[in-house]
C-alpha cells in the first residue's frame, strides 16, 4: 500500500525538540488541572526553558547501576541499623576521546564487568577515565577493576583516597570549577558533582549531594550528613543547573 510522503510539519513533530516542548506543556497542564494533558484540547504553552546547550562533546550517558541506601526513612526504616547492603549509582559518560565512569560501584571484577557489558556493551578496558565524587567507601569499591583508566577526583578527595594505602596507583586531582575534556564541569558542593550537556539537556551526576529523589523533594540530607543546612543548599545549587539529576543512591529523574 502506498503512502504519501510526510510534510515538513509532520517530520518536525517527531524531533527531540518537539517532544521536549510537548512534555513541558503536558506537565504544566497536569499541575494546573490535576488531569492528564491528553484530555485537554488546548494545552497551555510551556514557559519552561531547558538548561542544556546543543553543542556538546558528550555524546551519550548511561546508568550502569541504580544505587540504594542501607536504610531509608522514606520506606519506614530507622537510621540506627543497616537493613541491606549499600550500593551507589554508577554512571558512564561518553564523548570525543573519553569514556568516564563515575563512582564505580561493584567490588567484584566479574560482576562489575557484567554490569558494564549489560548496560553498554563495553568492557573494562574501554573505560579511559573514572571519577570519584567523594571518599565514602561505597563510591569506589570497583575502582581497582579499571587499572588501565586514569583515576580522577577533586583534589581533597584524591588526597583522601591516596592516603588510604588501599589503591595500587594514585588518584589524580581534578580541579573544581574547571571542565574535564572541555565538556564536563566539576561542581563543588557538599560532595563533588559533575555537570554536562547532552542532547540539549543539562545533566548533573550529584553523588551523595542528594541521596534519592525522596530526599531531594524534602531537601533533606541523609541521616549521616555533617551539615543539614549545607546539604539543602547543595541540592538547590544543583537543581538550578540541571534538567536531569542523578542521585547518589537512586535512579535519575527529570526536573520540570
Amino acid at each position: 500500500m502506498s503512502t504519501q510522503p510526510q510534510s515538513p510539519q509532520e517530520r518536525d513533530r517527531h524531533t527531540r525538540a518537539a517532544f521536549l516542548a510537548r512534555l513541558g506543556s503536558a506537565a504544566l497542564a497536569v499541575a494546573a488541572t490535576g488531569t492528564c494533558a491528553a484530555q485537554t484540547t488546548q494545552p497551555t504553552p510551556s514557559p519552561h526553558r531547558w538548561k542544556g546547550q546543543p553543542a556538546s562533546k558528550v555524546k551519550r550517558w548511561d546508568i550502569i547501576t541504580i544505587g540504594n541506601l542501607s536504610r531509608n526513612q522514606y520506606w519506614g526504616e530507622g537510621n540506627a541499623t543497616a537493613v541491606r547492603p549499600v550500593l551507589c549509582t554508577c554512571t558512564l559518560i561518553r564523548g570525543e576521546g573519553f569514556s568516564l565512569l563515575v563512582d564505580p560501584s561493584v567490588a567484584d571484577a566479574t560482576q562489575m564487568a557484567h554490569e558494564l557489558d549489560r548496560r553498554t556493551g563495553l568492557k573494562p578496558k574501554d573505560i579511559t577515565h573514572t571519577f570519584i565524587t567523594h571518599e565514602h567507601a561505597d563510591h569506589w569499591p570497583g575502582l581497582v577493576n579499571f587499572p588501565d583508566a586514569t583515576w580522577l577526583a577533586a583534589k581533597q578527595v584524591a588526597d583522601a583516597l591516596n592516603a588510604t594505602g588501599k589503591l595500587p596507583k594514585k588518584v589524580d586531582p581534578a580541579d573544581a570549577g574547571k571542565k574535564l575534556f572541555d565538556a564536563i564541569d566539576v561542581i563543588p558542593t557538599s560532595h563533588h558533582a559533575l555537570r554536562f550537556d547532552c542532547e540539549d539537556l543539562s545533566i548533573v551526576a550529584a553523588g551523595d549531594a542528594l541521596a534519592t529523589h525522596d530526599f531531594f523533594r524534602d531537601r533533606r540530607g541523609f541521616y549521616n550528613s555533617v551539615n543539614f543546612d549545607q546539604a539543602a543548599q547543595s541540592m538547590d545549587k544543583l537543581a538550578a543547573l540541571a534538567d536531569i539529576l542523578i542521585p547518589g543512591h537512586d535512579n535519575y529523574f527529570l526536573l520540570i
